[in-house]
């Protein structure tokens, strides 16, 4: 079946799961995938983000919308066993012939936190996994206790579990799996090397709640590979009316069509990943679509552990001060918050810090918890709010 044919296909699963997609195409007789509309955060807060499910329903929460609302992702029963089956068949590819029999899972909330335990135990692996609500020198002593072969885990929470421990490479850790954020070739390089083990025994991936697992590294070509059943294209930010700098020559938004996710409208769905040189190469004589690296986010969205939208912020910050001009920094896993107003003093600065942190409640415990740093929130002049070192920072958003 060809492209053309599949996304017929699932254009009549979408349309009468959600009646309410037709209003948006911008042809209706469909030729190719620009017939369709990019699917916004916009639109999906207004139509998809707020429905209500029943029990036999999966729902998963993540961070607030324009209204407020912690947002809720769906996935119906055949939803979960291919999202299983899928991030069973790339760890299963990575783990070949390694010899690895236990797996311990640290990643924090959300959807691979809940069925971490049940992939590695149909991959035949003895299996644990830590809650985010325990203090990092219980996960110290689980990891000390276990000695798994392989660990799965955040970057974000990597380093503060390599910061908490007398000599990470004591724990006997052969591979290691990433997911969750940005994790760059040198800062990969520096974790292989304090586990003592080789680039090639760590596999980064890429996800979203929305979609699942989207692609994985692949150490034979030195790039990022997209699953199968995905269709991804890369977009300009005007396309979608983004307000931000230019994208850097060969960077791309991340757009993506899966051809099996069923209780999500998941044509053209926008990942606000930014990603370079999205490209289709020949592996093993087959058709992949592939891209070199991630570079960051753009959007309302930011990953501190857990997602937490510009709209949390904001409703944080305007409850304490009726003016401010705010920009949020997203680098090497740290979120910062920058806040210019003339009613801002330090004390607020402090309260203001401890509301953010506590506006998505997983990501407060996190931090408690010492699995995460604190979100910094820090005073700024509206000069360099506007022309200095704020705004020319690769990652942030402007509203």
């Amino acid at each position: 079946m060809d492209l053309l044919e599949k996304l017929k296909d699932k254009l009549k699963e979408v349309k009468i799961i959600y009646p309410w997609y037709e209003q948006f195409y911008i042809n209706q007789h469909i030729k190719d995938f620009n017939d369709l509309p990019y699917m916004t955060t916009d639109i999906l807060e207004k139509h998809y983000y707020h429905q209500e499910y029943d029990d036999s329903i999966h729902v998963y929460q993540t961070s607030g919308t324009s209204s407020n609302i912690r947002k809720k992702i769906a996935y119906s029963e055949e939803d979960e066993q291919r999202y299983v089956s899928l991030k069973m068949e790339v760890y299963k590819q990575f783990l070949n012939n390694s010899a690895c029999k236990k797996a311990f899972s640290d990643v924090g909330t959300g959807h691979a936190a809940s069925t971490a335990d049940f992939i590695f135990k149909k991959l035949q692996m003895e299996s644990k996994s830590i809650s985010f609500d325990l203090p990092i020198e219980e996960h110290i002593q689980q990891l000390k206790t276990f000695k798994p072969d392989v660990l799965y885990t955040m970057p974000s929470i990597l380093d503060h579990l390599i910061y908490a421990a007398e000599n990470p490479a004591d724990f006997g850790i052969k591979k290691i799996i990433l997911v969750g954020e940005i994790a760059s070739e040198e800062w990969q390089q520096k974790i292989a090397n304090i586990f003592q083990i080789q680039r090639e025994d760590m596999m980064d991936t890429l996800g979203s709640i929305e979609i699942g697992t989207i692609a994985y590294y692949s150490h034979d070509i030195r790039r990022y590979v997209f699953l199968d059943h995905l269709y991804a294209e890369g977009i300009q930010s005007d396309e979608i009316g983004l307000k931000m700098e230019r994208l850097e020559s060969k960077e791309s938004i991340l757009v993506l069509t899966s051809f099996v996710r069923s209780m999500f409208p998941a044509i053209r769905f926008v990942t606000y990943d930014v990603v370079r040189d999205l490209r289709t190469m020949v592996i093993d004589g087959v058709e992949k679509q592939t891209f070199q690296n991630i570079v960051k986010r753009v959007g309302p969205e930011f990953k501190h552990g857990e997602k937490i939208s510009i709209y949390d912020i904001e409703e944080i910050v305007y409850q304490h001060l009726k003016e401010a001009s705010v920009r949020v920094k997203l680098q090497n896993n740290t979120l910062t918050i920058y806040i210019h107003s003339k009613l801002l003093n330090r004390s607020m600065l402090t309260t203001i810090q401890k509301d953010i942190q506590g506006k998505i409640p997983e990501i407060g415990r996190m931090i408690n918890n010492k699995i995460l740093d604190e979100i910094q929130v820090l005073a700024v002049s509206n000069e360099e709010l506007n022309t200095g070192k704020v705004k020319n920072k690769k990652i942030y958003y402007e509203k």
